[in-house]
């Protein structure tokens, strides 16, 4: 009789046509038998024979069995016989006929499966002359192996073996099955294991057809595609070790096997979550599984065997109020795989031969012909379970998910917290009750099983090299990317207008940079402008207060009243530099920069040009001072202005100036400045003040060293050399600036020049005015060749 070392390895039963049987027919022969004869464990006649083929023993040799496990063979062949009796008794299906059996043993054998599947098909006949043997085959269907090995040596059909390489119909073109292949289970271990997050498991296998099949695949979880027999001697190992605080995940070959649940008597095992085949009632099975009279059955020695092994034997004994492995109804989803596999070779028959009220008996069977009619065949048992095959003999894959759950008696219950089905779509193929789950160690919480964290919001994942896809660092995105999902694996780059947050999860709206009145350094230029403006309006005040004195009539009182008015211009004009840039402040900032720093500029020059001319005038017989004099002043100003006024309406008309918004200047801000449109423009307005700045610069050092008391010049040359400095390092200055900085600098540049100015040429005379009136006098002030230019103020 059969240990539990086999079936374990897929949880189903075979169903297996005869597509071995290929026979010529010819002229009457004489047959014999080829080698020892194959003895039949258990046999009835019928008007067709279905084959048996089940491990009744464990070895080969060794053919004692003391039944201490389940004896699953004898429980299959019992399943087996229930439905050929219940179809015999049915007068739905195949009514007027009856179907028999012949059941071997294979003892776990490969080879003696071969061999018995070869007696199945012709009784090991051959022919004593060169002619094949005239003989038909015995059966016309087999049900059994169990497991997939076996099956991969005698393939034809089965509803036991769950290797999914027998679904590759090139090799397996007649294999058929009543259990779900282990293609869904494999699937489905993913689907369990992904579900809770675990990226990171060990992973058992059994190295035969079943596990190596099942775990083409890869730490606190483990998942354990092996057979009963394995996980035995592997509980065993893990008990002597004390290697306990696992999870464990399991196919449907061990899982739901109470044997195992029993060795694991230190519970390393408690829940362990896995797949099983859905539970299932047969009605009347158990009963007729555990009725065995062996004197009733007289001929079938494997019966009298279990019988005499179980009881010392009298043949009087009940296993009705036994309480032995072989009355345990646990495993009656694979006895009902046996029920169906039967069912659907009835099926197929009933509908080759015709049957209505009786059967056509008459019509020639032919294992072909049954292939295709099973494929065919959809009906529902009893129990109103479906049974069909789909195109690579498979039926429809659906197990329960389980969880040992340990109790307070020391017992393991068997609870079903979710189903799978693979013919559901893919988002709904699983469904769990996570909250009646226990985990290792009693548990309430999902455990923890991943190589690496996930990655949060913000970073990306990197590989790491040489490892797993599971395994891998988590790298911050850089300045402008976000990532806003865990566990991604790039980092967006921001919109342009937008910008990384501190944690690079959202892009946000990039902070808007301009020169504005209230921060500290708009504030503070916005005072020094209003100051030069104050102080202009003093200056103009004490020189109009004084204008009837010498050192103010001294000093061409027209020219200096227009140069503060345009000094006192050149301070407010700074203003337009603060602020949001509009389209009409940056057309006006710099055209009126332009222009009243040329006003004040020509103003500067009429007077050093003056100066200069009304000393040369005191030569003997020079009359220059005649294209000098107050109406030639006005004249030159006004056309040195006009000339600006030009520049800047060209400027204004072929590519003005406009707000833009600068987002590269600086990476998370955007610089809202004003473009200059036209930059021949603009650089024609600075070298327009700078080219009349120059020519003045020029006079006035040419009159640097006028005679007597008379200084004008020299304040002039001072002022203009300081009014090139600023504007010389302006330049440099203004490119280097970012943003908001560069229109500082300009701001400076026009205050600071017009500090200058205003400083030079005005302040000392003030002090004379104010605090020296003494050397206000005409005397004082109008030296030899003064009084000439005094003339012709």
């Amino acid at each position: 009789m059969p240990s539990r070392q086999k079936w374990p390895e897929q949880g189903g039963v075979l169903l297996q046509l005869l597509l071995l049987v290929s026979f010529c027919v010819s002229e009457e022969l004489v047959c014999r038998h080829m080698g020892d004869p194959e003895n039949s464990q258990l046999s009835k006649g019928g008007d067709i024979i279905l084959g048996g083929v089940f491990s009744f023993h464990s070895s080969w040799k060794d053919r004692q069995d003391t039944y201490t496990r389940k004896p699953l063979g004898f429980q299959f062949s019992q399943s087996m016989r229930f439905a050929i009796e219940e179809i015999n008794n049915s007068t739905d299906l195949l009514p007027g006929m009856s179907l028999g059996y012949k059941m071997y043993d294979t003892c776990s054998s490969i080879a003696k499966s071969v061999k018995v599947a070869l007696a199945l098909a012709n009784d090991d006949v051959v022919s004593a002359t060169e002619a094949p043997c005239n003989r038909l085959a015995q059966v016309q269907a087999i049900v059994g192996e169990t497991s997939s090995s076996p099956c991969l040596a005698i393939a034809t059909i089965s509803p036991f073996a769950t290797c999914a390489c027998l679904s590759d119909k090139t090799k397996y073109p007649s294999f058929l099955r009543t259990i779900p292949s282990d293609y869904y289970q494999s699937r489905a271990l993913a689907q369990l294991v992904k579900h809770f997050g675990w990226t990171w498991v060990g992973a058992i296998r059994s190295n035969n057809d079943y596990g190596n099949n099942g775990m083409l695949s890869t730490s606190k979880v483990i998942v354990a595609f092996l057979s009963s027999l394995d996980m035995d001697v592997l509980i065993y190992k893990l008990s002597l070790h004390n290697l306990s605080g696992y999870q464990w995940v399991g196919s449907e070959a061990w899982v739901f096997d109470s044997h195992n649940a029993e060795k694991d008597h230190q519970h390393i095992l408690d829940g362990t979550i896995g797949l099983s085949i859905p539970k299932v009632h047969v009605s009347g099975m158990r009963e007729f599984i555990i009725d065995v009279k062996p004197l009733t059955l007289l001929g079938n020695e494997t019966i009298t065997e279990f019988w005499e092994t179980l009881f010392n034997c009298n043949g009087d004994e009940d296993l009705s109020g036994l309480q032995h492995s072989f009355t345990d109804m646990s495993l009656m989803p694979i006895f009902n795989d046996v029920y169906k596999g039967v069912y659907a070779v009835a099926h197929a028959l009933h509908n080759i031969l015709g049957c209505n009220k009786t059967c056509n008996l008459k019509v020639t069977l032919d294992p072909f012909t049954i292939l295709q009619h099973i494929k065919k065949i959809h009906f529902k048992t009893k129990e109103g379970e479906e049974v069909y095959f789909n195109e690579n003999g498979d039926p429809p894959a659906k197990y329960e998910i389980i969880n040992w759950q340990p109790t307070g008696n020391g017992v393991v219950d068997f609870v079903t917290v979710g189903l799978y089905d693979a013919s559901l779509p893919a988002d709904k193929q699983l469904s769990l009750q996570n909250n009646s789950i226990i985990w290792a160690q009693t548990e309430k919480k999902v455990p923890v099983s991943v190589c690496s964290e996930k990655c949060p919001p913000g970073t990306r994942k990197v590989l790491q090299k040489g490892k797993p896809v599971c395994c891998y660092d988590c790298l911050r995105c850089a300045e402008g990317e976000i990532s806003n999902t865990t566990d991604s694996i790039t980092c967006v780059r921001c919109q342009p207008e937008f910008w990384s947050n501190e944690r690079r999860d959202a892009c946000v709206k990039k902070e808007a940079e301009f020169l504005s009145f209230e921060e500290i350094m708009g504030a503070l230029l916005t005072a020094a402008s209003l100051f030069g403006t104050c102080m202009t309006a003093v200056v103009a005040f004490i020189f109009f207060r004084y204008r009837k004195t010498p050192i103010v009539r001294a000093n061409n009182s027209e020219l200096s009243f227009l140069l503060l008015f345009s000094l006192t211009l050149c301070f407010l004009c700074s203003l337009t530099f603060i602020g949001r840039p509009s389209e009409w402040s940056c057309m006006l900032r710099h055209t009126a920069f332009g222009i009243t720093f040329v006003l004040c500029i020509s103003c500067v020059l009429g007077k050093t040009m003056v100066v200069l001319m009304a000393f040369r005038a005191s030569l003997p017989g020079s009359n220059v001072m005649k294209w000098f004099g107050p109406t030639q002043q006005r004249l030159s100003v006004l056309a040195f202005t006009l000339i600006q006024v030009v520049i800047c309406i060209l400027w204004l008309t072929i590519s003005p100036p406009f707000p833009f918004k600068n987002l590269k200047e600086i990476k998370d801000k955007i610089i809202l400045e004003c473009a200059l449109g036209s930059t021949v423009g603009f650089w024609a307005v600075l070298g327009y003040i700078g080219l009349l700045a120059s020519f003045c610069f020029i006079l006035a050092f040419l009159a640097r060293k006028l005679p007597d008391n008379f200084n004008e010049a020299k304040f002039i040359t001072f002022s203009m050399l300081i009014f090139c400095a600023v504007w010389i390092t302006f330049i440099p200055a203004y490119v280097s600036s970012p943003g908001k900085f560069s229109v500082a600098v300009e701001i400076f540049a026009i205050l600071a020049s017009s500090f200058g100015l205003l400083i030079c040429i005005f302040i000392p005379k003030c002090y004379i005015i104010l605090l020296k009136p003494e050397k206000n006098t005409k005397s004082n002030v109008m030296g030899r060749g003064a009084q000439k230019y005094s003339e012709h103020l």
